[in-house]
């Protein structure tokens, strides 16, 4: 005999419901985010263990608001798996109730696919650097979206009062943002001057005389093409160095960031082998330990690619039957693989001869690198597998 169980889960409360081996209701109730009604709830769990043998747990979310339940059902030995939100939807409208939703009717409907499934991910408790990486590459991913949308409104407020500016000036660089901390107008960079420009580059950090003298000369150049001051120019130049002094900032805390980052990947088990790889660097490297935890929850390369949805689709209906790309899969997971693909084309003379064959046979850019990156699937789950980093072979040479 045994019971499922399902937590619909929340941020001030979760929902818990408990059925038996025929799919009949047991109870169901709320249970309080806090450590005494968690407590109870798991009390009440094994005591349905012990009367109805085997309990499974399953959870519809992983992480977050769901952290401190899934340590105390882990920590009692409880079974957990995950029910992705999107399995509930799609089964609760197979049910009477249609698109009809409630907290009762989804813990009901975990409960129900834990008893129908066999193939849902088992959830294990992260060891602490597994916490920790993907912790700090999701505040990683939070700071390059911020610097995105400000480096975007940089250049849309700078474009409004000095495009000549914009057109010389890359926000994303050093040198770029230490000039639109100071000077933006086109008045106050004529003013200025060359000399006084490249003076006040090099006294903040722009090391090269180099690269201080020719932006400066770019942008005086840019300067004196304009000689209309437009309404609102103070008020737009002041918030312009306002950005660019967040962003100088934000990419400060980002460096160290990443530096903490590949300490963490330096540390970790299985660190060395995936940087073997070419194209994995410290931060991709970190991604993938964030996204996979443990590389054993796959029993296969392919359960891995699947999971990254690098694995071709099979559509059969009658008579019809073709493979597609996925559109599903691990969005994070793929992007790793597509972007150390992207990496290595350049470095790795290997990866780059199989890139320019699957070019050589139609492919687009985008699908050769999904081809090269479905390859290295198969590398890196054969490296941990086997626990051997990446070893060197020649490129295979095309035969015309």
């Amino acid at each position: 005999m045994t019971a499922q169980a399902g937590f619909d889960i929340a941020k001030d409360f979760h929902w818990l419901a408990v059925t038996d081996d025929r799919g009949r209701l047991l109870f169901s109730h709320r249970v309080d985010n806090t450590p005494g009604a968690i407590e109870e709830a798991v009390t009440e769990l094994l005591a349905v263990q012990a009367e109805h043998g085997q309990v499974t747990v399953g959870l519809d979310i992983l992480g977050g608001i769901a952290g401190l339940l899934t340590a105390m059902l882990l920590g009692k030995d409880l079974a957990c798996v995950h029910v992705p939100g999107l399995t509930v939807n799609r089964a609760r409208r197979g049910t009477r109730g249609g698109e009809n939703k409630s907290d009762p009717r989804d813990a009901r409907t975990i409960a129900e696919q834990v008893m129908l499934r066999d193939d849902l991910r088992v959830v294990d408790l992260p060891d602490e650097q597994a916490v920790e990486l993907r912790l700090l590459v999701s505040h990683r991913t939070t700071l390059v979206k911020e610097a995105t949308a400000r480096t975007s409104r940089l250049r849309d407020l700078l474009t409004s009062i000095h495009p000549g500016l914009e057109r010389v000036v890359d926000p994303t660089t050093h040198s770029g943002l230490i000039l639109l901390g100071h000077y933006v107008t086109a008045s106050e960079i004529r003013r200025a001057g060359t000399a006084r420009i490249t003076a006040y580059l090099r006294r903040h950090g722009v090391t090269r005389q180099t690269t201080a003298q020719a932006l400066a000369e770019a942008v005086v150049t840019a300067a004196r093409a304009q000689t209309v001051s437009l309404p609102g120019e103070r008020r737009t130049a002041a918030l312009v160095r306002e950005l660019a002094g967040e962003l100088a900032t934000g990419k400060a805390r980002l460096k160290a960031l990443e530096a903490e980052i590949e300490e963490l990947v330096a540390s970790h088990p299985d660190g060395a082998l995936i940087r073997s790889l070419p194209g994995m660097g410290a931060v991709l490297t970190a991604e993938f330990i964030a996204a996979v935890g443990n590389i054993r929850r796959f029993t296969s390369a392919d359960a891995l690619a699947a999971a990254s949805g690098l694995a071709p689709v099979l559509t059969q209906s009658g008579k019809v039957r073709y493979s597609r790309s996925a559109t599903g899969g691990d969005k994070a997971l793929k992007r790793v693989f597509y972007q150390a693909s992207f990496c290595s084309i350049q470095r790795d003379p290997t990866s780059r001869a199989y890139y320019d064959r699957k070019r050589a046979e139609g492919k687009r850019h985008h699908q050769a690198l999904i081809a090269l990156g479905r390859r290295k699937v198969n590398v890196l789950y054969a490296m941990l597998r086997d626990r051997q980093p990446f070893q060197v072979r020649p490129p295979l040479r095309l035969v015309a």
